[in-house]
């Protein structure tokens, strides 16, 4: 895919219908997430007031090639609640069904890569279920290591599952 018709911007409320369509998408493959019920708008509304900050943005991505659609979505969450941890983030990152397997994904988290020390932000972490081998692999491809190794701490399905956190400094 042509990633030009691609940009980033940041997301407006208007946006919250898509954003929850997208990431309930992803719900019933048990890999992604570990929520396993859909979410609805209004029980997103606080994560998204939570995103209305300089250090913690919500982005959406939109494609022109398609009617400037959304086509997926990415964010930076706090790492943990305490100010020391502030240049600490997880990384979400969300594509729609329609633009997933076209490169995407890697050219998203080079973004996310690159616009992070604007913010402050020196290391990105990204929270990886150990079956999620897509989502490892392309992490890993671009300089995520493994910092931990979280054993059978999500039951999806009656499945105990494990959690890997992959980490990247980006600030030396």
């Amino acid at each position: 895919m042509n990633h030009a018709s691609l940009h980033l911007r940041l997301a407006t409320e208007h946006d919250l219908p898509a954003i929850v369509e997208i990431y309930n998408s992803i719900i019933p493959g048990r890999r992604v997430t570990a929520d396993l019920e859909p979410v609805t708008v209004e029980s997103r509304r606080a994560w998204f007031a939570a995103h209305q900050t300089p250090t913690r943005p919500l982005w959406v991505l939109v494609d022109s090639n398609a009617n400037d659609a959304l086509c997926g979505w990415a964010s930076f969450d706090s790492f943990y609640l305490r100010a020391a941890y502030d240049g600490t983030v997880m990384v979400a990152l969300y594509l729609a069904e329609s633009h997933r397997g076209l490169g995407i994904g890697g050219w998203l988290l080079e973004e996310l890569i690159a616009r992070a020390p604007a913010l402050g932000i020196h290391s990105l972490t990204g929270y990886i279920f150990g079956h999620n081998e897509p989502s490892l692999r392309l992490f890993k491809r671009h300089g995520f290591t493994q910092w931990a190794h979280l054993p059978r701490v999500a039951v999806l399905d009656g499945v105990e599952r494990d959690l890997i956190i992959l980490g990247r400094r980006v600030i030396a």
